[in-house]
């Protein structure tokens, strides 16, 4: 019987892969930093290609579409072992253009790829309550579904190609802008003199009740800014938006400011925090 692979073993990608263990799937993993996979409990390989010799369907969950690439066609990448019939699919949010080459490369070696880029982080990921976006053949995704469903509470497929990170750069234009401001808006309320639990509960309770706001009170009240979603993640996000904008031929107004806002980060070396790390840039920009 064929196992499951697993590819990108970061923040989100462990997560997910304990999610499937947990569900019982018999998972083969390969990790650039083979220190990540030792608290597995899985078979882990010496390189991509060989988890394309034992997997049947193949996960990846990478930073961006230059990693993707490298772990597809790169030396010992995936597609140098045995792929033929099998799914490659791909959680990670990818730039729209490059996930055209992904499909044509995957095509040519006789497997199916699709993407599947996924909405929330590490704790609904270990909840199986991702939501997760997917385009590609339809046969592919029937054949990937039952572990689409032991990760994702509402799964979406969308069909055409790139549609899925279309949807995800769109869905983080809102991420990324909502966080910035609930950010912004925290340290403004302290500057004011108001306490920073009560400006929380208020933003809570009124304009600022949202997911992210659930998903980050917490992190911003504690300034616990250990990583779930990085904040160079966001901005690599946002940059591949600005270019889905200048494709359509239209402005990317409240995006753009945003990118900026986290291109801070980067300047006090915190990229590599949680994004709402940036509550704390912003506050301490405030002086």
């Amino acid at each position: 019987m064929k196992k499951t692979g697993f590819i990108g073993l970061g923040h989100l990608g462990k997560a997910m892969a304990k999610r499937l263990i947990a569900e019982g799937v018999d998972l083969v993993v390969w990790n650039r930093t083979v220190e990540k996979t030792q608290d597995l409990g899985v078979e882990v390989t010496a390189s991509p290609a060989e988890v394309a010799n034992k997997g049947d369907v193949i996960f990846l969950n990478l930073f961006d579409s230059a990693a993707v690439r490298a772990v597809l066609t790169g030396p010992g990448g995936l597609l140098e072992g045995d792929v033929a019939g099998k799914v490659i699919v791909d959680t990670t949010t990818n730039h729209f253009v490059d996930v055209l080459g992904f499909h044509e490369a995957c095509s040519k070696k006789g497997c199916a790829y699709l993407e599947a880029p996924v909405l929330g982080s590490v704790i609904p990921a270990s909840q199986g309550n991702l939501v997760i976006l997917v385009s590609g053949e339809n046969g592919a995704f029937e054949k990937a579904r039952p572990h689409l469903e032991r990760l994702g509470r509402n799964i979406f497929f969308l069909g055409e190609k790139t549609l899925a990170n279309r949807m995800k750069l769109v869905n983080n234009l809102v991420l990324g802008t909502f966080m910035a401001v609930i950010a912004e808006a925290t340290a403004l309320g302290e500057r004011s003199g108001i306490a920073k639990e009560t400006v929380l509960d208020i933003l809570s309770a009124g304009a600022g009740n949202s997911g992210v706001m659930n998903a980050k009170r917490e992190r911003i009240l504690k300034e616990d800014f250990s990583t779930h979603f990085s904040a160079a993640l966001i901005y690599k996000d946002l940059h591949y938006l600005q270019d889905l904008a200048r494709t359509l031929r239209v402005p990317l107004f409240t995006g753009t400011v945003t990118k900026e806002v986290f291109a801070l980060t980067f300047k006090e070396n915190r990229e590599s925090l949680d994004m709402s790390v940036v509550y704390e840039v912003i506050k301490t920009g405030h002086g």
